[in-house]
């Protein structure tokens, strides 16, 4: 919550220092970037906001918990980011029909400023995120390298707009909206994956295969587990549900088929902090001469 806390007020302060410097003097990549920042304070209100939510306590409308409400939360960031790269693409291919603008060495302080400060934010929140296995936190922290890109192609944009200036280059004047364009396209890059991310779990994608291939060992490692017959995962925010049927023998009784059920989810949750729920349904398992037995006495 902390993290959250700390990216949305930074992305407060970063939206008002970008608008301001870039309304005051005329930087396209900079206003642009100033608007993309002003999505990123919705985004980082809106991860805070899914964070409260998801770490609510199951209940009896939401018996699986609260989870993904960081996923929800993780694809409206994508949204917003979408309509940040549209609107950035959109302004810098304005200006490149019009004059070029002046550039100014204020505008490209404020850029560094933003870059670093964006960066320290990146890096410390995808931190916490893995840490924390929070889906609205890693948005957040991809949401910050978005900005890290927007404000080296600021950066860029502007010094070459200055290096115009100094020089009378004309083209190179047009190094400010260039680098909004490119922007705007590693923007829409991460709204794409984020969004392909968020939906896929929404849809209950399955797990890493080989997480799945973990969990089938650990359950093959119950002494009484004659076969797997299904074993299913799926991420539900910043945990994961499993499902396992699994066929033990059938002379066991009620009690040892529990004891084995416990075991199985015991297993399965002591190897895989990220798992809060192991779902097991046992199948009855006989050895051939078993069943050969049971189908004589159903012919008699």
């Amino acid at each position: 919550m902390f993290a959250a806390g700390i990216s949305l007020f930074s992305n407060i302060a970063l939206t008002l220092i970008k608008l301001i410097v870039g309304v005051l003097f005329k930087s396209g990549v900079l206003i642009a970037d100033g608007i993309h920042n002003a999505g990123d304070v919705i985004a980082s209100a809106t991860a805070f906001g899914s964070m409260r939510i998801s770490s609510q306590p199951a209940d009896e409308d939401h018996p699986y918990g609260h989870g993904k409400a960081e996923v929800v939360g993780a694809g409206i960031v994508a949204v917003i980011l979408l309509l940040a790269a549209i609107w950035i693409g959109y302004s810098s291919i304005e200006v490149l029909f019009g004059p070029p603008p002046e550039a100014h060495l204020i505008a490209l302080i404020a850029a560094f400023i933003s870059l670093v400060w964006k960066q320290w934010l990146y890096m410390y929140t995808m931190k916490i995120g893995k840490q924390s296995k929070s889906k609205a936190l890693i948005a957040t922290a991809y949401d910050h390298l978005a900005d890290v890109y927007a404000s080296a192609a600021a950066v860029v944009g502007i010094t070459l707009a200055l290096v115009g200036d100094w020089t009378g280059i004309t083209l190179l004047k047009y190094g400010d909206p260039a680098a909004g364009i490119i922007v705007a396209v590693l923007v829409l890059k991460l709204a794409y994956e984020m969004g392909k991310d968020a939906v896929d779990i929404l849809m209950d994608r399955t797990v890493d295969p080989d997480k799945i291939k973990q969990f089938a060992s650990l359950v093959r490692a119950v002494r009484e587990v004659k076969r797997i017959d299904r074993l299913r995962a799926r991420e539900h925010g910043q945990y994961i549900l499993v499902d396992v049927r699994a066929s033990i023998p059938g002379h066991l009784s009620i009690q040892e088929g529990h004891d084995i059920s416990r075991e199985i989810k015991k297993a399965i949750k002591d190897a895989h902090e990220d798992v809060d729920e192991v779902l097991v349904h046992l199948n009855p398992w006989y050895a051939e001469d078993d069943l050969k037995a049971i189908s004589a006495k159903k012919r008699k």
